[in-house]
């Protein structure tokens, strides 16, 4: 089976793979995973979205019919095994590389529901499902608390504001190379200020209070 590469949203899909298989990487570096473990989790984090979201419209998985999807991954776990001892900061880079695949795969995740014929509502709801899954199956599998139940940060509502935008101007046929970018830009944006300063969602339940670490302890 071929894939048309003038077909943009597939470039958006591949370089959305490779930022957040970078995150996985960069995660597996923190844990102390060797480099085969570390590129079964880039290649987790950065296929596991797409592979949900073709399961769920019925299609085959694109990581599995074609082989390019395989590239991002591995780049991503070579790049990280050579420059990972001069980066410090590597959390800031996770943070940003996964702020980077969360804007372009509630996009991706939205388009291609709306092109096999799901209202937008569905469309929205299956881009957000792409954009989270990855990095949800990330963590779990690295033993870390998921990004998407942190009570003190905010990753899901980011990528349900791309995705809703996403389907808003394709109803009304202006979703283009610019709006695509301007799209990406507000997601990212929204994405890393949540965490730089801590932005929180409401908790379950109204009157609820958050935890605070115990200074005893």
């Amino acid at each position: 089976m071929t894939f048309a590469f003038d077909n943009s949203p597939v470039w958006l899909d591949l370089l959305g793979v490779f930022f957040f298989a970078v995150s996985g990487s960069l995660l597996a570096a923190r844990k102390q995973i060797d480099i085969v473990g570390s590129l079964l989790l880039a290649s987790m984090v950065g296929l596991g979205g797409g592979v949900i979201r073709d399961i769920i419209l019925g299609t085959v998985p694109a990581a599995f019919t074609n082989p390019a999807y395989l590239a991002p991954p591995l780049l991503a776990t070579v790049l990280v095994f050579f420059l990972f001892s001069s980066v410090q900061r590597y959390t800031s880079l996770l943070i940003l590389f996964d702020a980077a695949g969360l804007a372009l795969f509630c996009m991706t995740g939205t388009l291609k529901a709306l092109a096999t014929g799901l209202n937008p509502v569905a469309s929205v709801l299956l881009g957000v499902t792409t954009a989270v899954g990855g990095g949800l199956l990330r963590d779990i599998t690295a033993n870390e608390v998921p990004e998407l139940f942190n009570p003190k940060d905010i990753y899901a509502l980011p990528a349900f504001l791309g995705s809703t935008l996403t389907a808003i101007l394709w109803v009304f046929g202006v979703f283009n190379v610019l709006t695509a970018a301007v799209i990406a830009a507000v997601v990212f944006t929204f994405r890393v200020l949540a965490w730089r300063r801590s932005w929180q969602a409401p908790l379950a339940v109204r009157g609820w209070q958050r935890r605070t670490a115990d200074p005893g302890l």
